[in-house]
């Protein structure tokens, strides 16, 4: 029998393990698992060679739980080690200055077991006792157990065991005991060990007999050893991607399409992604693609890995190239992780440009759940906006797709403004907006349907991106105003019959928490809408920017501020007009006159103040001036007043105020059931 220390220059290894790796410990199973299916790779490759005796026989590697005993064992047939090697690969860790990396690694259980060939000893962060009974394949050799306690001593003995291979028997600790329990095990398998490359057992299948299940004589094979993506892609059919992607993802819908990388110069990369149909924003979740190493489970988190914006695809990884253990920094830096992210990037445009290019009309059935990839990409990518603007589309409101290059020259006639730029319109609802793609389509324009989840930070970039453009929103402007052809101004109302309608409108707009209307008076030909509410779009586009922009919430602070234009053409506007000013004209008679006195008398103190410094002109004057100011703002006042009590009994103006909130989904509660009243009363 040997006894002796562990070679590590410090006593704190296994404090270190518990106390750093603990975060992280179930990732113990996947490195012995990985350990035993690597043992036995070499005996396969061994007896390829022609250089193992006898038979390779089955080479299932089986993991065991014994709740009794406390144990959980995996057990393998491959090449075993003989003492010398457990000496050397066991006892004389390369473990050097453990203080020192402490700090650089505590945070990433990954680096430091991947760092410093501690794969085996992962098993110490969940037992209080460790076991190994091996054997070597070489002839006559003798089977050994070594056992240590979690301190740096151990021991060796001679050890009974027919076969070759090896067993690690770890004894779980006290406060790790749900590694006993068969569910879990379970669990962590089918996590890191679904496709590796040798045959997995962890127990015996179970059918149900008589009500209650019972085991059978067969193994529980618990992974894949021949995964799809190790597969050629001429050798598959569209239902085999289909079932792996059920197998991987159990609860989801089919998905779009697939990509099989299959890649080995400059790098080693095989693996299938999915684009997956999102229903909504819940579903998108960016840890669906997993990394492989050798088809070892790496981690599902691969930001740094893929590109953002493809992180929100689904699928498999592989990569020999990508270190098993690896911290993020390590992965940001590396530069075959770079080398990789560029390929894949350059295969998913690829793979979209040839299905645009083979089978535009299915390209298109599928824009709508693609798009927010393809969005991502070229907001995140240059190199992939460069690529995909040759296939990515535009939709308009009748269902219509165009690519870029396309859609501007089916606009370019009709919607060039007068300074030359070429105006994109959109809606963001076909229903919520209809009237004004009604008007803008009687213009002859075509209306653009951005509905997307990225679209309000798309429309950003194409103004930078295309020349000469802007983009607006249907109900930015009143239609006449939206494309501005020329100068010609039509024929305006006096200033004075302006003030009488806007007095008479403004008075009474609803009060609505987070809004502001500003009352407009334009003539807008009479078969225009007699009110038509516009909204700003740089106000507006503001706003729905700081939905998903950091650093712009302020401007989500703001209230929506809305314009209300009054169509002095319309027939209904003319009528309120007349009404108005017959029902208030004795009224307003001395409020006017005594504003337009007022108002001569302060243009006449402003014009003999005009040469002088504010310094230079008297006390006197002005004090006159303030009070001249102030009497002004109270006669407006009375005016104000004297319209909103006319107002308030016109059954036409509310009814023409809630058609158009109505028509914009503004109308709600108390206000949509008086307007229903009214209506009632009105016919």
């Amino acid at each position: 029998m040997q006894k002796g220390n562990i070679g590590v220059t410090t006593e704190n290894i296994f404090p270190v393990i518990k106390k750093f790796l603990y975060s992280d410990h179930e990732i113990f199973l996947r490195e012995i698992v990985s350990n035993a299916v690597d043992a036995t790779q070499k005996l396969r490759t061994l007896a390829s060679k022609g250089e193992l005796q006898g038979e390779a026989g089955d080479l299932t590697v089986h993991v065991s739980v014994n709740k009794d005993a406390g144990t959980l064992t995996v057990s393998d047939r491959g090449i075993g080690m003989t003492e010398e090697e457990i000496d050397k690969y066991i006892n004389q860790i390369a473990f050097s200055g453990a203080n020192d990396f402490l700090d650089k690694y505590k945070e990433d259980a990954n680096a430091i077991i991947g760092h410093f060939g501690l794969g085996f000893y992962s098993s110490f962060m969940v037992s209080k006792k460790v076991e190994i009974i091996t054997k070597s394949w070489k002839a006559d050799s003798k089977a050994v157990k070594w056992s240590c306690d979690g301190s740096p001593e151990f021991s060796i003995d001679e050890c009974d065991k027919s076969d070759r291979g090896t067993d690690i028997v770890m004894y779980i600790d006290d406060d790790c005991k749900d590694f006993l329990e068969e569910s879990k095990i379970e669990e962590l398998l089918r996590k890191y060990c679904h496709f590796l490359p040798v045959k997995v057992a962890f127990g015996k299948k179970k059918d149900w007999k008589d009500g209650k299940q019972v085991e059978t004589e067969e193994d529980n094979v618990i992974n894949e050893t021949e995964p799809l993506w190790t597969k050629k892609p001429s050798e598959l059919k569209d239902e085999d991607y289909k079932n792996f992607y059920r197998d991987l993802y159990p609860m989801s819908d089919e998905p779009l399409f697939w990509i099989h990388l299959n890649v080995d110069y400059p790098f080693n990369l095989t693996g299938i992604l999915y684009f997956p149909k999102v229903k909504s924003n819940f579903d998108l979740q960016k840890n669906k693609i997993q990394l492989y190493c050798n088809q070892v489970f790496v981690t599902d988190s691969v930001e740094g890995i893929v590109p953002d914006f493809l992180t929100l695809l689904h699928g498999v990884i592989d990569s020999p190239d990508i270190p098993l253990n690896v911290s993020r920094s390590y992965l940001q830096s590396d530069s075959n992780v770079k080398k990789i992210s560029t390929y894949i990037s350059k295969k998913v445009s690829d793979r979209l440009a040839s299905i645009f290019k083979n089978d535009r009309k299915d390209f298109e059935a599928k824009w709508d759940d693609i798009k927010i990839f393809i969005h991502y990409g070229m907001l995140s990518e240059q190199d992939f906006y460069d690529k995909a603007n040759k296939f990515a589309l535009l939709k308009d409101t009748e269902g219509k797709f165009y690519t870029y290059e396309e859609y501007k020259t089916l606009i370019k006639d009709a919607q060039t403004d007068k300074d030359g730029n070429l105006i994109y319109l959109y809606a963001n609802s076909r229903e919520d907006q209809y009237s004004y793609i009604e008007a803008a389509q009687a213009k002859g324009y075509n209306v653009l349907l951005m509905d997307g989840q990225l679209d309000t930070a798309m429309v950003g970039m194409f103004e930078q991106k295309f020349e000469k453009s802007r983009f607006t929103r249907v109900d930015a402007d009143v239609v006449d105003r939206l494309i501005v052809k020329d100068d010609v101004n039509k024929e305006e109302l006096p200033e004075d019959k302006k003030e009488i309608l806007s007095g008479v409108f403004s008075t009474q707009m609803p009060k609505i928490d987070k809004m502001e209307f500003n009352v407009e008076v334009q003539a807008m030909g009479e078969t225009a809408a007699p009110v038509i509410i516009t909204q700003s779009e740089y106000m507006r586009r503001m706003k729905d920017m700081s939905k998903i922009q950091p650093g712009m919430s302020f401007y989500g602070e703001m209230p929506d501020m809305y314009n209300i234009v009054l169509n002095t053409e319309h027939k209904l506007i003319k009528d309120v007009l007349a009404q108005s000013e017959t029902a208030t004209a004795e009224l307003l008679k001395p409020v006017d006159a005594e504003i337009k006195g007022l108002t001569a008398r302060r243009d006449a103190i402003n014009q003999s103040n005009k040469d002088k410094k504010y310094d230079e002109i008297s006390q006197e004057s002005k004090d006159e001036l303030s009070k001249c100011e102030k009497d002004i703002e109270e006669q407006k006042s009375k005016k104000k007043t004297i319209l909103a009590d006319y107002a308030k009994g016109n059954k036409v103006v509310h009814q023409l105020i809630d058609l158009a909130l109505l028509q914009n989904g503004m109308l709600r509660g108390e206000a949509l059931n008086n307007f229903v009243k009214r209506s009632i009363d009105l016919i």
